[in-house]
């Protein structure tokens, strides 16, 4: 894979992580049945209407759309080690969302799962871009 298509693939996969939790936003914030409760086990409005949807009265999906924003203008930027450490970050935050998921709610989110992909993806070609770029330039400029 060309390193230009790394940088494009993750903004593409940034986007589609704002999307999915803006649909997780919209999730928090209404009181209906929600397209993704699908039984008692997958139930997004029992994960995002819990008290651990929020932290210091902002909205874990709000966090996620900063979160994959920011990470796109790192992208667009070319900060590679940057993009990197920054979704390792994002991916540790979404391991300790989903562990909540399983140990004290007990039920899972799709659209939490579907960003936990997301994020996993972002940290794989992050790290790839940021190696492919530094085998380059150690390539170029050899130690002496």
């Amino acid at each position: 894979m060309a390193v230009k298509t790394m940088r494009y693939l993750i903004v593409l996969l940034t986007l589609a992580g704002a999307v999915v939790s803006v649909l997780a936003l919209r999730v928090h914030y209404s009181t209906g049945t929600e397209p993704c409760s699908i039984n008692d086990r997958w139930d997004c409005g029992i994960v995002n209407h819990s008290s651990f949807a929020v932290i210091e009265h902002i909205p874990v999906a709000a966090i996620g759309i900063a979160g994959y924003l920011a990470l796109a203008g790192l992208a667009f930027a070319r900060r590679r080690f940057l993009l990197f450490l920054t979704a390792l970050i994002g991916l540790g935050f979404a391991l300790r969302l989903t562990f909540i998921e399983e140990f004290a709610l007990g039920a899972w989110c799709l659209y939490c799962v579907i960003s936990q992909v997301i994020i996993a993806l972002i940290v794989l070609l992050a790290l790839a871009w940021f190696t492919a770029e530094y085998v380059t330039l150690r390539r170029a400029n050899p130690p002496a």
